[in-house]
């Protein structure tokens, strides 16, 4: 089993910037590696992922404003958010994708707003 650890949220004006990280205990070469948010009253979804090899895919609503990479050397996912607004706001969590029999984190809050 891997624990993920999200951390980098905070409160970021409409139009700024966060950089997310998460740190894996466990070797996540041999997986597809994503970041998943929870708005308030709503489901959790992907929102950015990667294949082992490094190639992202990233839902409609954030493409061009994220970017996802992976350092597996460091067991370690980020996420750089741009041009934030505020339907982003929301508890992100990094994890395996599929989840499997690896552990959510406690997710790290992100809240957009003037």
């Amino acid at each position: 089993q891997i624990q993920f650890v999200e951390s980098g949220g905070g409160l970021v004006q409409p139009g700024g910037s966060l950089n997310l990280s998460c740190a894996a205990s466990g070797d996540i070469s041999y997986y597809v590696m994503a970041w998943y948010r929870q708005p308030p009253g709503k489901a959790r979804e992907w929102v950015a992922m990667i294949a082992r090899g490094g190639t992202p895919t990233y839902v409609d609503d954030v493409e061009g404003r994220f970017t996802i990479s992976r350092d597996n050397a460091r067991n370690s996912v980020s996420l750089r958010m741009n041009n934030m607004i505020p339907e982003d706001t929301a508890a992100y969590y990094c994890a395996s994708r599929p989840l499997g029999r690896n552990l959510w984190g406690q997710g790290t809050q992100v809240t957009v707003s003037s």
